[in-house]
This record gives C-alpha cells, structure tokens and sequence, in this order.
C-alpha cells in the first residue's frame, strides 16, 4: 500500500490538471486510492484464504474416504472371525455329543465288569480264589439270611423263578442255591443274565464259586432246567463296621433275550 501511494504521488503530478492539485481535493483522491488499494488487499487476502482451504480439505475428504473404506474392510474381517469362532465351537460341541453317545453304549457292560471285578454296586466279586474257601474259618456266631429274588425283562418270554425263598448261613460258610427257568414258548429262545446283591455294601463280600450269569443259556421250545448258584460270605464281612446291622442279603437275577453269540465274557472267573 506504501508503493502504491507513491506511485500515486508520482502520476498525479504528471497526468492530473492542476485543480486537482489543490491541497483539499488531493486529499479525497489519496483517501479514495488507499480505500482501493485496502479493498484489493483485502479481495486478495479472501482469494488466497479461500484457495488455501480448498488445498486443505481435499486430502481431508481423501482421508475421510480411505477411513471409511478401512472401516468397512475392518467390520468385514471381523464378521469372517465370528464365523471361523462359531464354526469352531460347533465342531467342539458335535464331538464332545457324539463322544457322550458313545460312552452311554459302552458305560453299562462297562460298569458291569467293574462292578463284577470289585463288588461295587451292589455286584457279587467273580474270579474268587476257590482255594481260600478251603481255609476260611466260619464266623459261627454271626448268622445271615439270603434271600433270592428272579425277574425277566419285559421282551424275554421265559418263567424264571428261583427254588428257594431263603437260605441261612454264616460267614465264611458255602451255600447252594437253584433257580429254575422254562421255554413255555413253540420257538427255542437264548437268555443272558445278571445279577446283583442288596445291600450293596455287602456285594464285595458275596462270592461266587459257580453260577450261570453272563452266560448264555439256550433253552428250546417248551424245555425247563435248574441253575446252581454256589456262593458263600467271606468271613471279612463280620469285621467290617459298616456291615454290624446287616443281617439280610438280597441276591437278584435278570434274564434277558439274547442273540446267539452274545455273551459277556469275565476274566478271570473260574467254574467247577
């Protein structure tokens, strides 16, 4: 604006006639010249003002755009990870089903086998050293009562009862009891059995020398048999303190239908 006045000064005294000269009229056209210049300055200042910003918010608009797109691309990632996760805990879940199924099927001659083995719940303990019932001595003063129950599932067509109600005896003392089993049927038919003994603290204590359990029995149309059943108490029965009012035991046969070729071997056990 300093430059521009100057140079005013300098033209004015060239190309302005001399009425304009005069003091007072000089002073309306420097005003009026500084007005335009300010004004020009000022239309400039806007100009660049405006042409900065525009400079400015491109990128912005750029960068808005590239965060829009990443966001997209993030949200996206994130939907195939809730997948993979999901489809993850799915296959966890069908195995962990399909290992449950399979452990139902095999947990009952399982748990039979155990139970046979160690005379837990209730199951009388098979492969018995037959020789100790050569040396045990009889507990004379403690005398027991066995009683005998039969049943048969609701698809086995047998009559299966046993031949005695009750038998009394002492520990470390044998004992022989029969059932007896008939076919009234016009087809042969195959049974398999278990047993257990009640209560079933006792059944660690209730052995068998020879009976006809897990063993298949075939029995053709119309036939009729006797099964031996030889046991005895072993005399520990009498020191354990959980057995001190147990003065009833309740041996209990099922009979099931079975296929030919189905049985439940026991290692170990031993018949005569």
């Amino acid at each position: 604006m300093v430059i521009i006045s100057g140079v005013w000064t300098d033209l004015r005294t060239m190309l302005l006639p001399p009425c304009l000269l005069r003091p007072h009229a000089s002073s309306m056209l420097s005003q009026c010249v500084q007005s335009l210049a300010r004004c020009h300055a000022g239309r400039t200042l806007h100009s660049q003002t405006v042409h900065f910003l525009q400079r400015r918010t491109l990128p912005v608009h750029l960068q808005g755009r590239g965060n829009r797109g990443h966001s997209r691309k993030s949200k996206s990632q994130e939907q195939e990870d809730t997948k993979t996760r999901n489809r993850t805990v799915l296959t966890y879940i069908a195995a962990a089903g399909v290992g449950m199924i399979g452990l139902s099927y095999a947990s009952v001659p399982l748990y039979r086998l155990y139970c046979q083995a160690t005379g837990l719940g209730g199951a009388a303990v098979a492969g018995h050293d037959t020789s100790v019932v050569e040396t045990m001595k009889p507990v004379k003063e403690r005398v027991l009562k066995v009683l005998f129950n039969a049943d048969t599932h609701a698809s086995m067509q047998w009559n299966f009862r046993p031949q005695q109600t009750e038998i009394y005896l002492v520990p470390g003392e044998t004992a022989l009891a029969f059932y007896r089993a008939k076919n009234p049927t016009d087809k042969p038919i195959i049974g398999i059995s278990t047993y257990n003994v009640v209560p079933f603290e006792a059944g660690q204590y209730f052995n068998k020398i020879q009976c006809f359990c897990f063993e298949e029995q075939r029995l053709n149309p119309h036939e009729e048999v006797d099964m031996p059943v030889f046991f005895y108490i072993d005399p520990e029965f009498d020191e354990d303190p959980r057995m001190a009012r147990v003065n009833t035991i309740t041996l209990s046969y099922t009979f099931f239908e079975a296929k030919e070729g189905q049985s439940l071997p026991l290692p170990g056990y031993s018949y005569k």
